[in-house]
């Protein structure tokens, strides 16, 4: 099994709390994600995906959650997706509206985030996160 190593940023909300990012491609653009291991699945900001995708639909599970957002979701296909050096082609992604984590990040200067990358990668992919280190592993 060989294991893809991801760098990992650790950012502090106003010593109330962690997130840790991580650095994304997606639609060709390079983005930060947080790594949600509380998340079942991923999520992607709603306006990115409305920008890059023209098939997309309302999921059939009108609404879905994160410790981050409630919404109604949306549904589409991302093309080609990195997380490092893992590339996922096709991931049938969800979208949720990140604009409100995205607005506190930045109001606490912090980098925009336009994904949440939840249980699904991280459980398919066999992650461990090495808190010391600040790295994630990713096994295929």
């Amino acid at each position: 099994m060989r294991a893809i190593t991801v760098p990992l940023e650790l950012i502090n909300l106003q010593d109330d709390g962690f997130h840790l990012l991580v650095e994304i491609v997606v639609f060709g653009e390079t983005h930060f994600a947080v790594l949600d291991t509380g998340a079942s699945r991923s999520v992607f900001d709603k306006g990115l995906m409305e920008k890059h995708i023209s098939d997309i639909t309302v999921s059939e599970e009108a609404q879905a959650a994160t410790i981050l957002s409630t919404s109604t979701t949306l549904q589409g296909v991302i093309p080609k997706l990195n997380v490092g050096k893992l590339k996922l082609k096709d991931y049938p992604a969800v979208a949720l509206d990140l604009q409100s984590v995205t607005d506190t990040y930045l109001m606490l200067g912090h980098p925009p985030i336009a994904a949440i990358i939840g249980g699904d990668i991280l459980m398919k992919y066999k992650a461990k996160i090495d808190y010391e280190k600040r790295i994630l592993r990713l096994y295929k």
